[in-house]
């Protein structure tokens, strides 16, 4: 069996819709690690936004490094001996992401997030005082592929996995900001998690997940 769409005809266990009909708020901590010059950083983020449809979501959010990571570029010959640096990054983005699949229990989508902040360099001297570097203005794609499945209607676990990508930058410093980002994060569905205090579901309620749209 098979219902109209301006496509023509969908069969009724297609998992490409999704089904959100109404727009809703985003609201997301963000935490994902990258390798930064040959080492594993953890970076900070916070997103908010609006969802269309369940299959458009845009907004802003904000990222910095978790803590400095020692800078490949040397030590000003103008500092101490025995200095170290430390490269700092800072950012602001805008976000789109289109759900190419998903369904009540699963999805896929694909996040762009395109970025502009500030890198630096941190020297700790060897009496312990520290001073920064100039600033510098940089930009930042970000494509990826994320997915997550619930394993209850307010809660679901997910992955995702892309690039980082400098853009008009020195090529020295791209090479040491480019490189994958991939994050593991477990995802709370405030809405249903509403639901479930206000006692209108059960905390464990599996109801409507493995419909082929939804309720």
């Amino acid at each position: 069996m098979a219902t109209g769409g301006r496509l023509g005809l969908v069969p009724d266990d297609d998992t490409s819709r999704v089904w959100q009909p109404h727009r809703r708020p985003v609201f997301q901590f963000d935490n994902r690690y990258s390798i930064l010059t040959h080492r594993l950083v953890g970076i900070y983020g916070l997103k908010l936004g609006l969802e269309w449809r369940g299959r458009w979501r845009a907004g802003a959010g904000g990222y910095l490094m978790s803590s400095g990571i020692p800078a490949v570029r040397p030590v000003p010959a103008e500092l101490p001996t025995g200095s170290v640096a430390e490269d700092r990054l800072r950012y602001v983005v805008g976000f789109g992401e289109y759900v190419l699949v998903g369904t009540p229990r699963w999805e896929v989508s694909l996040p762009l997030q395109v970025g502009v902040g500030t890198h630096f360099s941190r020297y700790i001297l060897p009496d312990g005082s520290r001073t920064n570097s100039e600033k510098t203005v940089i930009w930042l794609l970000e494509p990826s592929v994320s997915s997550h499945v619930r394993a209850f209607r307010w809660f679901a676990v997910g992955a995702g996995l892309g690039w980082r990508q400098p853009v008009f930058v020195s090529g020295e410093l791209q090479r040491e900001l480019n490189g994958p980002i991939f994050y593991g994060r477990a995802k709370l569905f405030l809405g249903d998690l509403y639901k479930v205090v206000r006692g209108r579901q059960r905390l464990f309620s599996q109801q409507g997940l493995d419909q082929p749209y939804g309720n």
